[in-house]
């Protein structure tokens, strides 16, 4: 007799606790899948967004929004600080590059970023269309901007006041599309960058006055870049948002961020501190729905015993009648054991799906995870230790049922049943 049809027919024999069985397993491996796939893409990501940046250096308030607003572009900022206070610390000695950024405004929930090519740079961003800004209101999508609005160059588009739609817009000036970035699995995929001229064009704070005489008497801000702001002599009004700091020696992760939150009326935030913080607060959370997840599967490892064992005592009896027609001792223990491998492997399997599944669905109600990076069609290595860890729990779950099959009386049973 065919192994695999004796497990289908064995399978068939009670389908509801079968798929009560598989779907409980499941469950279980499902919130596993969610929780571990995406911690590591949130992990992975969070590391790409912040390569090349050491310290954030913005308006006082919480160190921690100032990273997700200025890194992660998932919280509002904690405020603007004066360019003269800024440049302070950008031209220090212990600075090797620090790039300005000028946040407030958006497109249909795009962020528009204020600042230079070095922050493209980041990213190891390159054009699939189109050119760099290079004047006051134009800017350079990121390639899910573009597709999501359907922008393309040469398109003009307004902004909105806030990071947010609905947001008052500033229907008086518009920006023109010059570019469109390749992809680069990045934050700035999300991002609509410009100059920061533009950004305080919008709000008023640059005039044409303003860039003629900029022309003939300024102070670079931050750097000699063509792309970044300049600011004449004796103006402290322009401020930006924020300050992306990249140290130059290690003796700049000792003293910078010291001198900064001591010595003035700004703050700076170091990424790796804040995101491992932010982990550790994420990981609490993390912790309760693992440990629901291995309850699940417990339950359903028990429940898979039950079914074999219950299932077992009822097919006595048609063991008995295979014996007698040339079935082995080793094929009825085999048989059991296969029978508990199939129902929670189809539940690890299950579970990765369905895990898959809800990953790939909760951007649609929470946007936020799509810019932290989250998707469903993220696969790990770690998925195939779930289905090996399935495996050994169904031979585990089937090994008291496979011996009891194993030492199956032909004459006993027989004889009990006359």
């Amino acid at each position: 007799m065919n192994l695999v049809f004796l497990v289908w027919q064995y399978l068939k024999f009670r389908p509801l606790t079968t798929v009560l069985n598989i779907l409980l397993l499941g469950l279980g491996i499902a919130v596993i899948t969610i929780m571990v796939l995406s911690n590591l893409q949130l992990q992975r990501n969070i590391s790409r967004n912040a390569q090349g940046i050491d310290l954030v250096i913005g308006a006082k308030g919480s160190p921690m929004q100032l990273i997700l607003s200025s890194i992660f572009h998932v919280d509002v900022p904690t405020g603007n600080i004066k360019i003269r206070d800024a440049e302070r610390f950008a031209k220090g000695a212990l600075v090797k590059q620090s790039i300005p950024l000028a946040l407030g405004d958006s497109y249909r929930s795009f962020r528009i970023v204020g600042t230079d090519k070095r922050y493209a740079g980041l990213y190891s961003a390159e054009l699939a269309q189109g050119k760099w800004w290079t004047r006051s209101m134009e800017a350079t999508l990121g390639s899910v901007v573009a597709t999501r609005t359907g922008l393309k160059t040469g398109d003009r588009f307004s902004s909105a006041h806030g990071l947010t739609s609905g947001g008052h817009e500033h229907d008086e000036q518009t920006y023109q599309v010059v570019g469109v970035f390749a992809a680069t699995g990045s934050i700035l995929d999300e991002l609509i960058l410009t100059n920061i001229e533009s950004i305080w064009q919008v709000h008023d704070l640059w005039t044409a006055a303003d860039q003629q005489r900029s022309q003939q008497d300024t102070i670079p801000l931050l750097t000699r870049s063509p792309i970044v702001p300049v600011i004449m002599r004796g103006d402290s009004v322009r401020e930006i948002t924020s300050l992306l700091i990249q140290y130059r020696s290690a003796l700049g992760a000792v003293q910078l961020p010291r001198i900064v939150n001591s010595n003035s009326t700004m703050q700076a935030a170091s990424p790796v501190f804040e995101t491992a913080r932010l982990f550790s607060i994420i990981g609490s959370g993390a912790d309760l729905f693992l440990a629901f997840a291995y309850l699940l599967i417990l339950i359903a490892g028990i429940s898979i015993f039950i079914a074999l064992y219950n299932s077992l005592r009822e097919r006595r009896y048609d063991m008995a009648i295979m014996r007698t027609m040339g079935a082995s001792r080793i094929k009825l223990f085999v048989a059991v054991l296969v029978e508990g491998i199939v129902m929670s492997v189809a539940g690890s399997f299950a579970g990765l799906a369905l895990g898959h599944i809800a990953l790939a669905a909760v951007p649609f109600w929470f946007e936020q995870t799509e810019k932290a990076g989250i998707t469903g069609w993220y696969f790990h290595p770690f998925e195939l230790i779930l289905v090996s860890g399935s495996a050994l729990l169904g031979v585990v779950c089937a090994l008291v049922p496979a011996v009891e099959a194993y030492r199956t009386d032909i004459s006993d049973i027989l004889a009990e049943n006359n």
